[in-house]
């Protein structure tokens, strides 16, 4: 009802033609994440790109044995893993953490929301943005403030905690731009330690570009 589903009407209203995106790179295979590799009809959003996943996530998802040792929860995930996947056929390659997956972005290995969970390291020239994707999912502002909190969004609470904190800790080291999903608008900004937490300050916005 107008709520999710916008990608493709976002990217047109930027002036983006999707059949000129060449490359489309998946952190993780949770539904809010895959979906839109596929339109209405389940024909490729994107055409012409290829799309790179990791290949922890694409071990686990697709395994049958880790299919059948699956609660009735999350069963649903590996038949959609599976549709949105087989549709896509020989476009999907699947790459490894800790390297350069596409010019000036590195892939994270980022466990614990989902076994293959990644996040990236994106950069061009001197600047840098870290994209810790979901591993301050739920409602992210919360679990940077509290980053031991647990939420049954993640597969693995306990190794999604250290991952956090070890995302965190490098963002507020290096003092480097931080982007996430689920966090309030504009979601790029900087982390800040801030007793046994954390602080995230919001990049100022300009929306005249």
């Amino acid at each position: 009802k107008g709520a999710m589903g916008q990608l493709q009407t976002n990217l047109a209203a930027s002036g983006i033609d999707r059949a000129a995106i060449d490359t489309v790179v998946i952190s993780h295979f949770h539904p809010d994440h895959i979906n839109g590799l596929l339109l209405p009809d389940n024909k490729p959003a994107f055409p012409n790109a290829e799309i790179l996943v990791p290949a922890a996530e694409w071990k686990f998802w697709t395994d049958e044995g880790e299919l059948s040792r699956a609660p009735d929860g999350l069963k649903g995930n590996f038949a959609n893993t599976k549709r949105v996947f087989g549709a896509l056929g020989n476009k999907v390659t699947q790459y490894g953490a800790g390297k350069d997956i596409v010019p000036g972005v590195t892939a994270i290995a980022a466990p614990g929301h989902t076994p293959g969970h990644s996040a990236f390291m994106i950069s061009s020239g001197s600047a840098a943005l870290l994209h810790t994707v979901d591993a301050v999912a739920g409602t992210g502002l919360l679990f940077i403030r509290h980053p031991d909190w647990q939420v049954f969004f993640d597969m693995d609470g306990n190794v999604a905690v250290q991952t956090r904190r070890k995302l965190l800790d490098q963002a507020a080291a290096d003092k480097v731009l931080f982007a996430s999903y689920h966090v309030p608008f504009p979601a790029i900004g900087y982390i800040e330690k801030d007793g046994n937490g954390y602080r995230f300050v919001a990049a100022p916005w300009n929306p005249v570009i």
